[in-house]
């Protein structure tokens, strides 16, 4: 995949028309890439699961349904996939950074939401999902990468102390929402 790399951040591409609250949703940066690192893209276009499986999904709720059953993780390596051994300096065994590896079931079907285009409604149907802590995981990814930062807060501020969500997610979360400025 050529010029994956070259992601400049620009102004959001689409604006709603009816306001903050419409049901089209901005999109910021990148309206190729999605904002996502320029390797996890390139593993995730090249997956047989990408290609194939998700290929054949057309719909919202068929995506959201393999979430449900395929899910287990959300970090962007399937476990026991990236080789870090030899790397040495800044990039050694720093998760996202080296080689790669086999790109995560969650990262794949989390492009394929992006490829859909979603509205407000159904990303809001994503983040009050009540089957499984995943499909919620993956709204609030998607609500990362592709809306303007001044959003961000607005989105995840009722949804910062979800019981559901493991503790160390929680205190990511808030980690993350820090270097952000969105949370003290």
């Amino acid at each position: 995949m050529a010029n994956v790399g070259n992601q400049l951040p620009t102004q959001a591409v689409s604006k709603p028309p009816s306001g903050k609250h419409g049901n089209v949703l901005p999109l910021w940066g990148n309206e190729k890439t999605m904002n996502l690192n320029p390797m996890i893209l390139t593993n995730v276009l090249s997956s047989p699961y990408f290609k194939v499986q998700l290929y054949e999904l057309k719909t919202y709720h068929e995506v959201v349904d393999e979430i449900y059953f395929k899910v287990t993780h959300i970090e962007p390596w399937e476990k026991g996939s990236r080789k870090t051994a030899g790397q040495t300096g800044m990039c050694g065994g720093v998760r996202g950074v080296g080689t790669g590896g086999i790109v995560s079931t969650a990262f794949c079907l989390l492009y394929k939401l992006f490829t859909l285009k979603l509205t407000r409604k159904q990303v809001m149907g994503l983040i009050t999902h009540t089957d499984s802590p995943y499909i919620r995981a993956l709204g609030f990814m998607y609500i990362r990468y592709t809306q303007p930062p001044t959003d961000l807060l607005d989105w995840y501020n009722d949804f910062l102390d979800d019981e559901e969500m493991p503790l160390v997610q929680q205190v990511n979360w808030i980690l993350f929402l820090s270097t952000v400025g969105l949370r003290a």
